[in-house]
């Protein structure tokens, strides 16, 4: 079973980080402020939809829809929900890494109200996600459209935040090498991986579908990080985080939800470290300039560097620039002013003579970042 720690303890750890996938039984406000200020990567949320349902809802064959109503769904204004959304959101922003980004998803009925607030409280909004369901739930009274989306929305902590994952190459690649979209079509928890308790019924009402976190995962997560989830429920999120090589801690205060979701954990095979290497591009690694090259050794100043062809030459000064005839500027500027072009790829276009052929320096920055690699 994944290890399950009461709200009690949580405050009087052995380790700081014993609250690592784990499950913490409680209320979610009250857990999230015992635990460390930036201590998660990244937020997942399904709060409370606060459905305000009027009753009793029937299919045409007068069967009882099972519909999530839920006490934990039930407030009794819209004041109070918003009392809780905002207390909720203040505890997870104090938790959140500045780096970190938080999802929140929900529908028509409350998501409106949770964007506004996360806006009130600073969180810089990157994006809303439309999940679109393959096989919604039909609207039995005939009376509205159908509803078939629910809305994620991805934020960062606030406006300055800076560095954020955002796996934009791997998302990019395994789409047909076409930008992923905002909309994402996948078909609501049903069949093996619906979870049901001894009586047939369903274990939650709003269990997600395990490749809808599953991007979520790998779009903004790297392996490593750690992901919570202040409304556990089922353990979606654990059991995908688990499996995709992430930490997490999940908050619950329903017992048969936590026993649920502690076994589903269990049951997870991790995937090794070759299926968890995300795609990277240019924009991923680690900035080199031009002087560490001369810094480390790998160029000296006075030393020539020309063209592929041999038609252009310039002499590295100390300072980190380069020469040419009357001109002097950066590798890009200056390859740029060679050739009478407006831009230059300064790291392509240059060469150095390594004794036995001409090798573009682009080469001695890949050396650079494979060293830097060995000390992360």
């Amino acid at each position: 079973m994944a290890a399950v720690l009461p709200l009690s303890d949580l405050k009087h750890q052995v380790r700081p980080d014993a609250w690592v996938n784990s499950i913490i039984k409680g209320d979610c406000v009250a857990a999230l402020e015992a635990l460390p200020d930036h201590s998660v990567d990244a937020i997942f949320a399904d709060p409370p939809y606060n459905l305000q349902l009027g009753g009793t809802l029937h299919r045409p064959d007068h069967s009882v829809v099972d519909a999530v109503d839920d006490e934990w769904d039930q407030f009794a204004s819209f004041e109070m929900y918003d009392a809780f959304t905002r207390a909720w959101l203040l505890a997870c922003r104090r938790v959140l890494k500045p780096a970190g980004t938080i999802w929140v998803i929900g529908s028509y009925h409350n998501i409106f109200r949770v964007g506004a607030i996360m806006q009130d409280l600073n969180f810089w909004l990157l994006n809303d996600i439309v999940w679109r369901k393959v096989n919604p739930m039909p609207n039995f009274k005939g009376r509205r459209f159908q509803n078939a989306h629910e809305t994620m929305i991805w934020a960062s902590r606030d406006a300055k935040a800076k560095g954020y994952t955002f796996n934009y190459d791997a998302l990019k690649a395994s789409n047909d090498d076409v930008q992923m979209r905002s909309d994402w079509l996948f078909p609501i928890c049903s069949g093996g991986e619906r979870l049901k308790g001894e009586d047939g019924k369903k274990v939650h009402p709003t269990q997600k579908p395990e490749a809808l976190l599953a991007r979520v995962i790998m779009a903004s997560t790297k392996p490593g990080d750690v992901i919570l989830d202040p409304f556990f429920g089922s353990g979606t999120t654990g059991a995908v985080a688990k499996r995709l090589g992430r930490n997490f801690v999940g908050i619950e205060r329903e017992q048969n939800y936590i026993d649920a979701a502690s076994a589903r954990i269990e049951a997870v095979e991790p995937l090794g470290k070759a299926e968890l290497t995300v795609m990277t591009g240019k924009k991923a690694e680690p900035r080199v300039a031009f002087n560490v090259l001369i810094e480390a050794g790998l160029l000296k100043p006075g030393q020539v560097l020309t063209d592929a062809r041999r038609r252009y030459s310039a002499i590295i000064r100390a300072d980190g620039t380069l020469a040419s005839g009357g001109d002097a500027g950066s590798i890009h500027r200056l390859g740029a002013k060679v050739q009478g072009f407006d831009a230059c790829n300064g790291w392509t276009f240059w060469h150095f003579d390594d004794g036995q052929s001409l090798r573009p320096i682009d080469e001695l920055r890949v050396v650079i970042r494979n060293d830097l690699a060995k000390l992360d």
